[in-house]
């Protein structure tokens, strides 16, 4: 089903569909995880491991970024993998995950992690931080300026410790030559985007920037530590 697509590549060209996964399954990604059991299980089965990583990389390496915060929105955690890995990370943060209500429906907390239903498109909870990990390369430009909108109204300034903390590939569009395997990669990453998600992509730096600065944001700062992602600190 994830693979097939990439043999429509040309019809998907002369045809009106969203994107090469509707060409090849006749409806969206996220319709075939919401109606088929088996490849929820599959996609939440690789989000889950995905978490894990990251979330072991980020709480040893980086968790500086966590530094004076007292809460966090994990908008689009999903099962709360990542969200679960800082709040027992991190005691002292309340953690919430923040998703669709069919998503979250049901999924148990603890003291300092609750689930919370809704859409972030409308609104997204306040706290001191919002986290969007490999969340907006799902979305256009104008889709992910509407969601980076939401997160300015949800955290506080910057002079009291708001921020937009956004786990994601940064491509550099100049890289050295023995950078040239990880630069292919994402470059594979951002057809297979392209494949699966109605306007997603991946971002150049460049790209990045102008994005943040559209959705009102000043400053900003792109650490590439995550191997083929970054770790992105963006500030009100």
């Amino acid at each position: 089903m994830l693979s097939t697509p990439f043999h429509l590549m040309s019809t998907w060209f002369q045809n009106d569909d969203p994107t090469v996964f509707e060409t090849a399954n006749g409806k969206s990604l996220w319709d075939c995880v919401a109606q088929q059991p088996k490849l929820k299980n599959i996609f939440y089965d690789c989000m889950t491991t995905d978490s894990e990583l990251i979330s072991s990389v980020v709480i040893k390496d980086c968790k500086e970024v966590f530094k004076g915060l007292k809460s966090l929105v994990d908008v689009g955690g999903g099962m709360g993998d990542m969200a679960r890995a800082i709040a027992s990370a991190f005691p002292h943060i309340k953690c919430t995950v923040f998703d669709l209500p069919h998503v979250v429906d049901n999924l148990q907390g603890t003291d300092n992690l609750e689930f919370l239903g809704g859409d972030m498109f409308e609104a997204i909870p306040s706290a001191d931080a919002v986290l969007l990990k490999w969340i907006l390369h799902d979305w256009g430009d104008e889709e992910s300026v509407m969601i980076l909108k939401r997160c300015k109204e949800a955290i506080p300034s910057r002079e009291k410790g708001g921020k937009v903390i956004i786990i994601e590939m940064a491509i550099e569009e100049k890289k050295k030559e023995d950078d040239k395997e990880t630069m292919e990669t994402q470059l594979c990453c951002d057809m297979m985007v392209l494949g699966l998600y109605n306007t997603g992509k991946e971002r150049s730096v460049e790209e990045w920037k102008k994005l943040f600065l559209d959705a009102g944001f000043t400053h900003f700062n792109i650490n590439p530590v995550l191997g083929l992602r970054s770790l992105i600190e963006l500030y009100p």
